[in-house]
């Protein structure tokens, strides 16, 4: 028999162990496994599955009701790379959660019920890659240094979220990140994101259906796109007063013409008394020295 005749039985040998290998291994119920990889889409958990096998690299947890991760069951999967958690209920505090998966690449969170994130949510996931935190309709906040480390950072996603607001530095200081999802946010164009949306003028970083990054407030500058403000938000901003600064002004020229004249009245009387008091003394010594002579 040839080599080749030889080889193609041990090949099917092979194959036949490692089908059976992996048919032994610990697998949650309701969920399917195979080599390094756990999948429970569409499962309806209520809660994160048990016996997940240590060396998982892939857990996926599509479309279930799971509304909390557990930090030490997570920490059991260190070498997970992938955790796609769409489609779930989680939400409020997801601080210190990932601190046990550090060789964490891909993070998928979208359609949850996200609040806020933390400089504590993914400060511990350095190898971070791809985070995708998009339609959390709840999701306010996003912290100042939120992001500060995940310098691997390339694809960050943010969009159809409650944001109003995102602090320039949160992704100006990612020194990788490539692409950045922000459209259909509710975006408060004013002074304050200016700065912003200079950068966004200036960045390599890809922006996405970026037709649909505009503004919600005010009401003057509601649906127009982000981008193309900028000339017009800076002159705004740089050389014109809004109604609450002429107020402001107002007032501080009032405080200062009150206070002024309330001086003025006080130094005023205090000379009068000195006067008053001065010219008593002077009468008294002259009595005196009328009494003497």
């Amino acid at each position: 028999m040839s080599l080749s005749g030889r080889a193609q039985p041990l090949s099917l040998m092979f194959l036949l162990g490692v089908g059976m290998a992996s048919e032994g291994i610990d697998c949650p119920s309701r969920c399917r496994c195979q080599y390094l990889e756990v999948n429970c889409t569409g499962r309806q958990l209520q809660e994160f599955p048990t016996a997940i096998p240590l060396d998982t690299r892939q857990l996926i947890l599509v479309a279930n009701n799971i509304s909390y991760l557990p930090a030490v069951e997570l920490s059991f999967l260190a070498d997970l790379v992938y955790l796609d958690c769409r489609k779930n209920l989680l939400g409020d505090d997801l601080d210190f959660t990932f601190i046990g998966v550090a060789k964490l690449v891909y993070l998928d969170l979208s359609f949850n019920n996200l609040t806020q994130v933390t400089f504590s949510t993914f400060s511990h996931l350095l190898s971070l890659v791809v985070l995708k935190i998009s339609d959390n309709p709840n999701l306010v906040a996003i912290e100042k240094d939120a992001f500060a480390n995940n310098t691997w950072l390339r694809h960050l996603d943010v969009s159809r979220t409650g944001l109003t607001f995102l602090d320039t530095s949160t992704v100006r200081d990612l020194p990788n990140l490539r692409f950045l999802g922000l459209s259909d946010n509710l975006w408060h164009c004013n002074c304050s994101f200016l700065d912003f949306i200079t950068w966004m003028t200036e960045t390599n970083v890809h922006f996405p259906d970026a037709d649909n990054i505009t503004c919600y407030t005010p009401a003057g500058l509601h649906v127009l796109r982000v981008p193309a403000l900028e000339a017009q938000l800076h002159i705004s901003c740089l050389t014109q007063l809004y109604k609450q600064d002429y107020i402001f002004l107002c007032l501080v020229g009032f405080c200062i013409f009150f206070f002024g004249t309330v001086a003025a009245w006080l130094a005023g009387i205090c000379a009068v008394i000195y006067e008053v008091h001065a010219s008593k003394g002077e009468k008294e010594e002259d009595e005196e020295e009328d009494t003497v002579t």
